[in-house]
C-alpha cells in the first residue's frame, strides 16, 4: 500500500498533470476540432469499446481473482495519460490529435467510466468489499477536472505561462511513473517475486494488445497511418496513476496492496513497450516519407 504522504503526493502530482493537459489548448480548440471529428471518434471507440472489453476478456480467460480483476479494469477503463503526447511526438504522430484525444477521453471519463466499471465489473461477478462505488471515480475525476479548466484559462489568457505549464504536466506524467515505481517496488519485491505468470500477462497485454487493437480499429475506419499510429498509443497508454489514485482513495490499507498490484505493474511495463512501440512506429514513419520523396522524383518532369 502506498503511505499517506505518498498517496498525498500523488494527488498533488495529479493535479499538476491536469493543468498541464488543460493548459495545452483553449476553448476554442474544441469547436476547431469538432469540425472534422472522425479521428477523435475512432479515438474513443477505442478507448471506451476496446480498452474495457480487453481487460474483461483477459480478467476470464486467464482466471485473475477479485482483486487483480479490479485492478486490470480500472486500467482498461481509464482516459488516456499525458505520457501519451510525449510517445506520440516521438512517434512522429499527430501531437495535435493525441491531446485532444486525452482531453475528451478525460472530459468523457466522468460518465464512461463509472458506467463500465459497473457493467464489466457486474460481468465478472465483482460485489461486496471488491466494488468500487461509481460515485468515487466520478467525484475523483470531476475534482480533476477543476485544474483542467484552470489550465485552459491560463492557456487563453498567457499563451507562454500556458506552454510551460503544459510542458511542465507532460514530463511529469512520467514522473508520477517512476515515484510509484521508486517509492511501490522496493517494499514489495518479494510481492512480485512470488506474482504468478498470468498477472504479468494481463498487465503487458492490456497495453500492447490494445495498441494493436487501437491501430487496426482506426485503419479499419478510414484513418491515414500517422494518425492510426496516434489513435494507437493513445488507446493502449492508459491513465495508470489515475487509476492508482482511485484505489488509495477508495480502498483500506487491507485490500490496497492487491488491488494495486497491476495498476502498478502496468505503469511500469507500458513504459517499456511503448518505447519499443514508439521505435518502431519512428521507423514506419521514416520509411513512409523516404517512400514518398521516391515517388516525387520518380514522377518529376
Amino acid at each position: 500500500m502506498l503511505t499517506e504522504l505518498e498517496t498525498t503526493l500523488l494527488g498533488v502530482m495529479m493535479m499538476v498533470i491536469m493543468l498541464g493537459m488543460g493548459a495545452s489548448m483553449t476553448p476554442r480548440d474544441f469547436p476547431i476540432a469538432f469540425r472534422k471529428p472522425k479521428g477523435i471518434l475512432v479515438g474513443l471507440l477505442s478507448q471506451f469499446a476496446v480498452m474495457p472489453f480487453l481487460g474483461f476478456l483477459l480478467a476470464v480467460l486467464l482466471g485473475l481473482p477479485p482483486a487483480l480483476v479490479v485492478g486490470l479494469l480500472l486500467i482498461a477503463c481509464m482516459p488516456g495519460g499525458t505520457t501519451s503526447n510525449i510517445f506520440a511526438y516521438f512517434s512522429k504522430g499527430v501531437l495535435a490529435l493525441s491531446i485532444m484525444m486525452t482531453t475528451v477521453s478525460t472530459l468523457a471519463a466522468v460518465v464512461m467510466v463509472p458506467l463500465l466499471l459497473s457493467f464489466y465489473g457486474g460481468l465478472a461477478g465483482i460485489s461486496g468489499d471488491y466494488a468500487i462505488p461509481a460515485g468515487n471515480v466520478a467525484q475523483i475525476l470531476v475534482v480533476l477536472l477543476v485544474p483542467t479548466a484552470l489550465g485552459m484559462v491560463l492557456r487563453k489568457m498567457n499563451p507562454n505561462v500556458g506552454a510551460t505549464i503544459e510542458l511542465i504536466g507532460s514530463f511529469m506524467g512520467v514522473a508520477v511513473i517512476v515515484f510509484l515505481i521508486a517509492t511501490w517496488v522496493p517494499r514489495n519485491y518479494q510481492l512480485l517475486l512470488d506474482t504468478p505468470a498470468p498477472v504479468y500477462a494481463a498487465t503487458i497485454s492490456i497495453g500492447l494488445v490494445g495498441m494493436l487493437f487501437g491501430y487496426w480499429v482506426a485503419r479499419g475506419l478510414g484513418q491515414d497511418t500517422r494518425r492510426s499510429r496516434t489513435i494507437s498509443l493513445e488507446t493502449g497508454i492508459q491513465n495508470g496513476p489515475l487509476a492508482v489514485l482511485v484505489i488509495t482513495l477508495s480502498f483500506g490499507a487491507a485490500m490496497q496492496q492487491e488491488v494495486l498490484l497491476i495498476p502498478i505493474l502496468y505503469s511500469l511495463f507500458i513504459v517499456l513497450t511503448s518505447t519499443v512501440i514508439t521505435l518502431w512506429y519512428r521507423r514506419s514513419s521514416t520509411r513512409e516519407a523516404l517512400a514518398r520523396d521516391a515517388a516525387k522524383l520518380g514522377t518529376a518532369p
